[in-house]
């Protein structure tokens, strides 16, 4: 058999504690990623498949497929050995996501958008890093009861006018969650998929596990699925998730095969 032709391999819990290792070589870029919502949705696996480059394959947990909205900050991004910019390096981003391995097993994420109220960092991520970032008027304010109100208005060609509206505020704190999880496999992701003009990209992160809490929800939409092409369930979340951050660190881009190396 070729190896072109062999099956791809589904990730086992070693595979996805593997990930979490930190990379070998040096960072590119350091992040923080603050008030992360987790909204989750199960989906048809084979309606991502079908959206899916060759040599990615969704990943699924008891053989459901997920899309993911994560509203969150970004802070104090700034390059290896460089200090963080004032005005460019914090801002509001969203993204739409889902979970898939290469042929290898390797898990991650594939993000059909993300978009962002910083228009140097969609050029910057759009150059170098290969992902569908789209700009973004935002805001961020907090209620009386002081939750987080986070509201997003896509600009540009892939916009349709709709704005995204997630209120929420942390809830009882949750223990770190087991391998065999689904919290685990919904937030536990250290690698990123992208699309090269000459071929698949894979990308890896580094930071502690993150410290998950319940989510008071008051207020969600599914407007960036058809955003993004997908249309919407109908149904509030099936799974919600909140963490109050994490310190990020980013490794360089490196290729990936499209098949299995025996």
């Amino acid at each position: 058999m070729r190896a072109a032709d062999k099956p791809a391999l589904v990730p086992d819990e070693a595979l996805r504690l593997a990930a979490r290792r930190r990379p070998a070589g040096g960072a590119v870029m350091y992040q923080q990623w603050q008030e992360l919502l987790f909204l989750h949705w199960e989906y048809s696996a084979a309606e991502i498949q079908a959206t899916l480059p060759e040599g990615l394959f969704v990943d699924t947990f008891g053989g459901n497929a997920y899309l993911g909205v994560v509203p969150f900050l970004m802070r104090n991004i700034r390059p290896r050995f460089l200090p963080a910019v004032p005005g460019l390096s914090s801002f509001m981003e969203m993204n739409l996501r889902t979970y898939v391995h290469d042929h290898k097993g390797v898990p991650g994420v594939w993000f059909y958008s993300l978009d962002a109220d910083q228009w140097l960092a969609v050029k910057i991520a759009r150059r170098f890093f290969h992902l569908p970032y789209e700009h973004a008027v935002t805001q961020l304010s907090r209620t009386a009861e002081g939750r987080i109100r986070y509201e997003s208005l896509r600009t540009g060609a892939r916009a349709n006018g709709s704005r995204c509206v997630f209120e929420y505020a942390p809830g009882a704190a949750l223990p770190e969650p087991r391998p065999d999880s689904l919290e685990f496999f919904l937030v536990e992701r250290y690698r990123l998929y992208s699309s090269a003009p000459d071929g698949l990209r894979r990308g890896a992160v580094f930071h502690e596990p993150y410290r998950l809490c319940r989510a008071d929800l008051a207020e969600w939409d599914e407007n960036l699925l058809p955003l993004d092409g997908f249309a919407p369930t109908g149904r509030p979340p099936d799974h919600v998730l909140m963490s109050r951050g994490v310190d990020v660190t980013i490794f360089p881009l490196e290729r990936v095969s499209p098949s299995c190396v025996p």
